[in-house]
């Protein structure tokens, strides 16, 4: 029963307009080409998500790092959203050159502690970890969706806009038709 309500503009029926056909067409449409879309972007995103989290992977390396002064303290430890405060700190580059830069620490830490930081395959420090393999294809995953969400939406909203522009039309003619009946 459900299944016939879903489908009355396909049925004959005599209160049947031909805008009421063109809305069955257009939402069919619309949802065809919203399922198309999703099954070719979301697989893509997917995959070049996956891609690039493994090219981290690959690229990033722990490193063993030594502060060169004392990490400061108080008013200078509100420079990140966590608390941490940037220092200067000495590396060893994987080409075995020694290297200085900044990078955040926990705040009042003393000269010469050894914090493990992550480094590209160029030496150079960066502020996060790779993301590990299992968490990599949950954020591909959730990456994916979104962007066939993104993708969708311009095509839902034409079919909104022209859903909205029948509806208007529909109400015109109902209008015109009332103005000819309503005075009898």
């Amino acid at each position: 029963m459900s299944g016939k309500r879903h489908l009355w503009r396909w049925r004959s029926n005599p209160l049947r307009r031909r805008e009421d056909v063109l809305e069955a067409w257009i939402v069919l449409a619309v949802w065809a080409v919203v399922v198309l879309v999703g099954a070719v972007v979301a697989p893509l995103a997917f995959r070049t998500a996956e891609h690039r989290f493994a090219e981290q992977r690959a690229q990033r390396h722990p490193v063993r790092a030594v502060l060169m002064a004392d990490a400061p303290q108080g008013v200078a430890a509100q420079w990140s959203a966590d608390g941490r405060v940037q220092d200067t700190v000495r590396w060893v580059a994987p080409d075995g050159t020694p290297r200085t830069g900044h990078t955040l620490v926990d705040p009042s830490l003393p000269r010469g502690t050894t914090v493990h930081l992550w480094q590209d395959d160029r030496g150079q420090l960066v502020t996060t970890a790779p993301t590990d393999r299992a968490e990599g294809r949950i954020e591909a995953g959730l990456l994916a969706a979104g962007a066939a969400l993104v993708a969708a939406a311009p095509v839902l909203g034409a079919g909104a806009f022209a859903r909205a522009r029948l509806d208007r039309r529909r109400l015109a003619l109902w209008d015109r038709e009332w103005d000819l009946v309503g005075p009898r």
